[in-house]
């Protein structure tokens, strides 16, 4: 049963890991300016895609309900493709509230490609769960899809947010491996599923080239958004915040790039 929401101030809700859900928030904010928001980094837990589906699960899912209880809000986005591709049925099925998820942009990516080859660039859990296997089926089938784990690109992307710079041999090496695989030099669209991904956008450009497409999930998600909160009010009663389970002082040198986002806090959970 979903609560109804009669407090126009109540926020919506984002989680990651890290930084990578700012690209979902990025979304939300240009079709909801006036939605308040608290941006939450499991910055203790990360990173998720290197633990197992039962480990992130149970971190997931108890993070989220201590967090609901705390912060009261009308909706929450799991912006970490990892997290909702093992955790999200759970999630939904502990809490009162609509819970909004983030996966592969396997659908968008399979009506776009012309050669009918398509890389799938995540974590090492998100790549090998049923879930995408359940999507490239749905909506993929007839087409070949190249998965390819890369975690190293979390760290520049962590990096980059932090204005130090990122060396463009660190994300060659990264993507190396989808190039590599059979049948890749047909490939003309890449799913980013991860959050962290798009926010390299212009590293990942170069990496593969002019002829191959770039697809995420972040547009999608906050157009869900939207119709799960439609005719509902938004007020601010305090100015939008971030909060991360992780030490304070790692965080904030993320400060001026949270601001660009509309967080003007930085609060340990």
């Amino acid at each position: 049963m979903i609560r109804a929401i009669t407090d126009p101030s109540s926020p919506i809700l984002i989680l990651d890991t890290g930084v990578g859900g700012l690209t979902v928030l990025g979304e939300l904010r240009t079709v909801m300016p006036d939605a308040p928001v608290i941006f939450a980094a499991d910055q203790a837990g990360l990173p998720y895609g290197t633990k197992s589906e039962a480990e992130v699960a149970a971190r997931v899912c108890g993070l989220l309900g201590r967090m609901a209880e705390r912060y009261r809000p009308r909706l929450i986005c799991i912006a970490c493709n990892t997290a909702s591709t093992i955790a999200l049925g759970m999630v939904r099925d502990v809490l009162e509230i609509p819970v909004v998820g983030t996966v592969p942009a396997i659908k968008p990516a399979a009506a776009l490609t012309k050669t009918g080859t398509i890389g799938l660039l995540g974590t090492e859990a998100t790549i090998r769960q049923a879930y995408v296997d359940n999507l490239e089926c749905e909506f993929a089938a007839g087409k070949t899809m190249l998965r390819h784990a890369a975690p190293g690109l979390v760290d520049p992307t962590e990096a980059k947010l932090r204005g130090k710079p990122v060396n463009q041999s660190d994300i060659d090496a990264a993507v190396a491996g989808l190039l590599a695989k059979p049948g890749a030099s047909e490939m003309d669209t890449v799913v980013l599923a991860c959050t962290h991904f798009p926010l390299l956008r212009d590293e990942l450009a170069i990496a593969f080239g002019k002829n191959v497409q770039l697809i995420d999930g972040a547009e999608g998600i906050a157009r869900r958004i939207v119709s799960l909160t439609q005719g509902q009010k938004f007020e601010r009663s305090q100015p939008d915040f971030a909060v991360t389970t992780g030490p304070l002082d790692a965080f904030t040198p993320l400060a001026s790039a949270l601001t660009r986002y509309g967080i003007e806090d930085i609060q340990n959970f």
